[in-house]
């Protein structure tokens, strides 16, 4: 059993918690499952099929053939005629990977497979010890500001649907003593490398998600403070861990985490 808490953190009631709060936590697991749902959003790079192809080039070492190279002591690359006077003709390389201009000795294939798949179960195993790690301290606490005397997991009572204004989700945190994790989540700094110069200049920090039935409302208010709101049913592996690492910090509402049966 854990508490429900209304908006000023007062005891409305109890709930009880899923089994999946009981899940033993494999953090080789989790990222494994991670790795696989990122896999599926890689961009799929490859080559034109014809790039470096369209040269009408050719190669002949027979006797006696018309614009043969036979006896020029040129090597065995196809080549296209650039010029010729009579029956002496001069060439240049084309199509082969050692020519300028010609095709990639083994560019990237578009049949190259890059999703790394996952079973079903071994999926849901890992997304509920990623729901685990969130209602233990030593797992929270290496990546987020709790309060002293923090009792996890934090339920709401579902009130908190009902609110529309970011300031209303600013007080629930200062009632919650969240300010400072909030204060962590917004904090920007400058990425390193080329990501600046292309519309990805600065990185945040991931910040807390809350988990509710209805996020119509409480989505625009929270969004705000870099608070992801996500149903109980569309949770996935990202959202419950830390790029893979177990660890996040979850709020709950009531009906949400009665949901949670997987």
């Amino acid at each position: 059993m854990v508490d429900v808490l209304s908006l000023d953190k007062t005891k409305v009631g109890e709930v009880d918690l899923p089994s999946a709060f009981d899940m033993k936590i494999n953090e080789d697991l989790i990222k494994r499952a991670f790795i696989s749902e990122m896999s599926g959003k890689f961009q799929i790079k490859y080559t034109d099929p014809l790039a470096g192809k369209r040269k009408a080039a050719e190669l002949t070492k027979r006797r006696r053939s018309y614009k043969t190279v036979y006896g020029r002591g040129l090597s065995r690359t196809p080549r296209k005629t650039m010029q010729h006077v009579g029956s002496s003709f001069s060439y240049m390389g084309a199509v082969a990977p050692n020519a300028v201009g010609g095709r990639e000795a083994h560019p990237p294939k578009a049949e190259k497979k890059t999703v790394k798949k996952m079973n079903k179960k071994e999926l849901y195993m890992a997304i509920n010890m990623g729901i685990a790690a969130s209602a233990k301290k030593e797992f929270v606490s290496k990546y987020h500001r709790l309060p002293e005397n923090a009792n996890l997991p934090i339920v709401i009572d579902d009130s908190v649907n009902n609110i529309y204004r970011t300031k209303d989700a600013e007080k629930l945190l200062k009632s919650f003593s969240l300010w400072e994790e909030k204060e962590r989540g917004m904090e920007k700094r400058i990425r390193a490398g080329k990501g600046k110069m292309r519309g990805r200049k600065y990185k945040r920090r991931l910040g807390m998600l809350l988990v509710t039935t209805d996020d119509s409302k409480v989505g625009k208010a929270f969004s705000n403070l870099n608070i992801s709101v996500k149903k109980p049913e569309r949770l996935s592996i990202s959202d419950v861990s830390h790029a893979g690492k177990p660890g996040r910090m979850i709020l709950w509402t009531k009906s949400a985490i009665s949901k949670i049966n997987r």
